[in-house]
């Protein structure tokens, strides 16, 4: 019994990692925005370009976390360095804009 008890938590913490952050499907960010929940996907593309002039965005994400949405814009720069800058999609904010190595 305690094997099978010890195999049902484990597949709940799982469940609950996998639930704590889950990508957000293109399709369901207008509905979003409509209801005013988060910014649009272009005005924080438009914000990391600020932070990175002359930069290109390679990937956009929009997450969930149990603490509301974040999106991630990941850039790349004309001589090769990347960056990743995270914004909470409610307000806007930049929460990280940090280099990758």
């Amino acid at each position: 019994m305690k094997t099978l008890t010890a195999l049902f938590t484990a597949a709940a913490l799982t469940l609950t990692a996998g639930l704590a952050q889950a990508d957000v499907r293109v399709d369901q960010i207008p509905q979003l925005v409509k209801e005013g929940k988060i910014k649009s996907l272009e005005s924080m593309n438009a914000e990391a370009l600020k932070l990175h002039p002359g930069a290109t965005i390679t990937d956009t994400d929009l997450d969930n976390h149990f603490n509301g949405y974040e999106y991630e814009v990941e850039l790349k720069t004309a001589d090769g360095k990347e960056f990743d800058v995270d914004f909470d999609a409610t307000t806007g904010k930049v929460l990280s804009n940090k280099q990758d190595h």
